[in-house]
């Protein structure tokens, strides 16, 4: 007989400002809010003490200032905050044979099968108590038999506690849930789902599987599934990327610097949005030319983390600027990202205004829809051969790193 499934979804509570609690402690009990410190800002993370005026996470910091004129406002340190996620990762690393890191303060474990020696909750007590301890971050999490579930019971059980939601008790625990609560429902499927009169997920369990199919589509089958405890998705192995990076060999060795130029954007924009699509960040961006004598040369830059084009461009160009100075026919050019940390692009927010913020998730979007080079910027449209690949989803890259341009 296989194992019964135990999947816990562990997540560290306002972890931003766990953080900064660790390093000042008169920030506790107080109403803080993380991100951009402008008007033009966003709230990148908020103290439970602030979520009580109405603020969240991804709100326009001069809005949140409105709501809580009290609240203590910090820019945030990513550097600070992805040691503190090492930290916790490194214990988790030391204590159970299977997780996944999805994010810089969230985590599904497979204790599958753990139970015949331990106990699986126990494990799961225990390893929440030891972070905590080595950490001094709290942490919640549920325990269940998918990741669905346990990911509600985890924010059932916050702040700092755990749940574990027995095998049969799937549907019940989630019955009197809003149907907000069910990943991948965004706020248009919400409202989609409110206009039919479904606000909890006792409707949808009470629902046939077709009319979801009729109401929503593929989206509606998957929403089911979850409502009814539904889940077989597997925890993914973690397995941390250190770099991503791409090179155009010319057929032609060349000094045009348009040219040159237009290709180094659109090789730097595609990259970056990779690390936007892989939910990572860079803080090292390396450009490399080789000329026709086949001497070849390298500069790198530390940057804040960042997977922002407005960010990384002007660097990539810059580190151009300085090692082109041979004026040589050039036969090579390369970039890389690396020291690459998980967390997308809410790390990003301690700098970015919501302009920047919209139009990058807007062009995502419409890549996502219609492929890599729907947007992009005028000075790169000559590189034809900057394609489509995703370094993230665990599939080998195609022979492309040295593709003619």
């Amino acid at each position: 007989m296989p194992h019964q499934r135990s999947i816990v979804h562990m997540d560290l509570d306002t972890f931003f400002v766990s953080c900064e609690r660790l390093l000042d402690s008169r920030l506790i009990g107080k109403p803080v809010l993380i991100g951009g410190t402008s008007d033009r800002g966003v709230v990148a993370s908020c103290s439970y003490e602030a979520r009580k005026f109405g603020i969240h996470s991804a709100m326009p910091m001069r809005m949140a200032k409105q709501l809580c004129p009290e609240a203590i406002i910090l820019r945030g340190d990513a550097g600070t905050y992805t040691k503190f996620s090492q930290n916790v990762t490194d214990v988790i690393k030391d204590s159970v044979p299977l997780y996944e890191k999805t994010s810089v303060d969230e985590f599904y474990i497979d204790l599958t099968g753990m139970d015949k020696f331990f106990g699986c909750h126990k494990l799961a007590s225990e390893l929440r108590q030891r972070i905590i301890k080595e950490t001094g971050l709290p942490i919640s999490f549920g325990l269940s038999l998918n990741k669905t579930v346990s990911k509600i019971a985890t924010g059932e059980a916050k702040p700092n506690n755990e749940i574990r939601i027995l095998s049969g008790d799937e549907k019940p625990f989630l019955a009197p849930l809003s149907i907000k609560k069910i990943p991948m429902v965004g706020d248009v499927t919400y409202k989609s789902l409110c206009d039919l009169g479904i606000k909890q997920i006792r409707t949808v369990q009470e629902m046939p599987m077709e009319l979801m199919y009729k109401v929503l589509g593929k989206n509606g089958l998957s929403i089911w599934n979850k409502a009814n405890g539904i889940d077989n998705s597997p925890v993914v192995q973690y397995q941390e990327r250190k770099s991503i990076s791409t090179e155009r060999t010319f057929n032609k060795d060349t000094t045009d610097v348009t040219r040159l130029k237009g290709i180094i954007i659109a090789m730097a924009e595609n990259l970056a949005y990779q690390l936007r699509r892989g939910n990572k960040l860079s803080a090292c961006i390396t450009f490399k030319i080789r000329y026709s004598d086949f001497q070849t040369y390298t500069q790198q830059q530390r940057i804040p983390y960042s997977a922002m084009d407005h960010n990384i461009i002007p660097v990539v160009l810059d580190l151009f600027e300085k090692l082109y100075n041979r004026r040589l026919l050039v036969r090579l050019i390369g970039v890389k990202f690396s020291h690459l940390v998980e967390g997308g692009h809410q790390v990003n927010l301690f700098d970015d205004d919501t302009k920047f913020l919209n139009l990058n998730t807007a062009i995502d979007k419409m890549r996502e829809r219609y492929g890599d080079r729907a947007v992009i910027s005028a000075a790169g449209m000559e590189a034809r051969t900057i394609g489509r690949w995703n370094p993230f989803n665990g599939e080998p890259p195609p022979l492309l790193p040295h593709r003619k341009s």
